[in-house]
């Protein structure tokens, strides 16, 4: 599969992502579809060809080697990764339908524009985003329990038993290089563990900022309402209104000044 061609077509997803999201393409990118392609697809190449059993039963390897691996590691983490990229594409494709729609709206209103800004997180593409994070932390801890459930855990034994038909009686079966695929499985499942998390943050991050908007927004009205139905302009005496006494001076002298301003006032 060209890698190289999906990680090109979700490049665009950055700049309608947060912070969260930046980190969690990251990680898929360099901790899981690079991992992927450069060593774990060698680790697991020669699954079934030095898979050995201690018989020579015709058909007894292969049919413990299906029982024991009734999907490859490998194959299934490609299905987890075509799958967890692709609640991404619904984000660009929305900004795509957003620009064609703006588009089309300045073509017929002489160059005014429907959206400033097609991919500003705001209206349906809010929730688009935000339904392409709770796919993509589902699909991920859903392949995580898939794993967990046909393996009966993330670890590979070094000696696995073995008495379906047609072999003759219980035998040994042995994988080859248990230990590096031990270590490649729990890095693909912390990696996969982390992005779980990054996106958890992302929806939270997105949550709380648009409920922060929105108080801000009630507040704001709520003061405008206010100052509506107060007048608050006539609330405080004119500056006239005070009599101004200097402290320099005697009693007798600012009574007298006080009586002066007062009948001036009053012609």
């Amino acid at each position: 599969m060209n890698w190289s061609a999906l990680q090109s077509l979700l490049s665009g997803v950055n700049r309608y992502s947060t912070v969260f999201g930046r980190v969690w393409l990251s990680m898929v990118f360099v901790f899981r579809v690079l991992v992927f392609v450069v060593a774990a697809q060698r680790v697991w190449g020669d699954d079934s060809k030095d898979f050995v059993c201690n018989t020579r039963q015709p058909g007894c390897t292969n049919v413990c080697y299906d029982h024991l691996f009734p999907i490859s590691h490998i194959r299934l983490w490609a299905l987890q990764l075509i799958f967890v990229t692709c609640p991404s594409l619904l984000v660009v494709a929305h900004v795509k339908y957003r620009e064609e729609k703006d588009r089309k709206y300045s073509t017929l209103h002489e160059g005014h524009h429907l959206y400033a800004n097609p991919g500003k997180k705001r209206g349906g593409l809010w929730w688009t985003y935000l339904i392409s994070l709770f796919f993509k932390a589902g699909i991920d801890a859903a392949f995580l329990y898939i794993l967990y459930h046909i393996y009966e855990g993330y670890d590979l034994p070094r000696l696995s038993k073995c008495s379906l038909e047609p072999c003759p009686n219980t035998v040994d079966c042995f994988i080859s290089r248990p230990t590096e695929k031990r270590i490649f499985t729990i890095f693909m499942v912390v990696s996969s563990a982390v992005c779980i998390f990054m996106c958890i943050c992302e929806m939270f991050y997105l949550v709380g900022k648009r409920f922060h908007k929105m108080i801000k927004i009630r507040q704001e009205n709520e003061r405008l309402l206010f100052a509506e139905t107060h007048d608050i302009t006539n609330m405080a005496l004119p500056r006239t209104h005070y009599k101004r006494i200097d402290p320099t001076l005697t009693s007798n002298q600012n009574l007298s000044n006080l009586k002066t301003e007062e009948s001036v006032a009053a012609k």
